[in-house]
């Protein structure tokens, strides 16, 4: 059955990684449990101590009753050559009792670029790169086969997402922040805080085979949005590069291939979701309002 607001989920995360760590701590703090995948000793134990259930997706017993437990699974997993592991492992594991909800966390980038314009969960995925059209495989594949088994699949096409430990005010802080600029190029971005209570809105709210944009209000350019940051800090603006310089690396340059603002109406409108932080300026003064991370000390 759909998970309401009082009703707590047993939750299976296929890559505990930083967004599914913050979806599996949520689980936990609404009174549910958590199991999240990690190949990372270190990062299994570390979730352990948050109080969620850690265990290696290589583990298929550990992974299969984790499985026959879950009401709910959710794959953050990046897809690779040969489409989405988390499909690869749990098929098989499965047979016919696969949970109530299943969420796929896929990626704008299987819009492609859109020359700044807007885009909506149903345009064409014309992804620009090989990380994009394999999100579009995987997409298809999850959504084809929860339509032939009856499964209750959601996708969730994400922009890029920043949250504590994970910012521009920190790579200001640090000195690794860079000012890239590209005329004309824009693009959205989301709290991870704004990610996990969409995904659980929709717990709430299951709708088989749809596709959801959960993006921030205001689509906007990477300098534009380091430069706010850097004076709000009082801090020099970094050095500025074009997105065509060596510095700038492969993977952030493919970055700059795509403009498009993004639409998160449907996601609005569906499952009642609205983001507590509807630009980067309400994300960021958060970020900058908390104290700097302590230093980690290596043992």
């Amino acid at each position: 059955m759909p998970h309401t607001a009082s009703t707590a989920p047993d939750l299976l995360i296929f890559g505990g990684g930083y967004l599914g760590r913050a979806v599996a701590l949520e689980a936990v703090r609404r009174g549910g449990r958590a199991t999240a995948t990690s190949r990372d000793p270190e990062r299994r134990r570390a979730l352990e101590r948050e109080g969620v259930n850690a265990l290696d997706p290589a583990d298929t017993p550990a992974l299969k009753a984790a499985l026959e437990a879950a009401t709910a699974v959710l794959i953050t997993a990046a897809p690779d050559a040969h489409g989405c592991p988390a499909l690869r492992a749990l098929g098989p594991l499965a047979g016919d009792a696969w949970p109530d909800w299943i969420g796929y966390v896929s990626s704008t980038s299987v819009y492609g670029d859109r020359a700044g314009g807007w885009v909506f969960e149903d345009g064409p995925l014309n992804a620009a790169n090989l990380e994009g059209a394999r999100r579009v495989r995987a997409e298809r594949d999850w959504l084809d086969g929860g339509q032939g088994m009856g499964l209750t699949v959601q996708i969730f096409r994400l922009p890029g997402f920043y949250g504590p430990g994970r910012n521009v005010v920190e790579r200001l802080r640090d000195g690794s922040a860079r000012l890239v600029r590209k005329p004309g190029q824009v693009f959205n971005r989301i709290h991870v805080d704004d990610i996990v209570s969409g995904l659980f809105a929709s717990m709430a709210r299951p709708r088989p085979g749809a596709a959801y944009n959960l993006t921030d209000d205001e689509p906007a350019a990477a300098d534009v949005v380091i430069a706010w940051a850097a004076d709000r800090m009082g801090l020099p603006r970094p050095p500025e590069v074009d997105w065509t310089d060596d510095s700038v690396s492969e993977a952030m340059r493919r970055f700059y291939l795509d403009s498009k603002r993004v639409s998160n109406a449907l996601a609005k409108a569906e499952l009642g979701w609205r983001p507590a932080y509807p630009t980067w300026r309400e994300g960021l003064a958060t970020l900058l309002e908390a104290p700097p991370p302590p230093l980690r000390l290596v043992s």
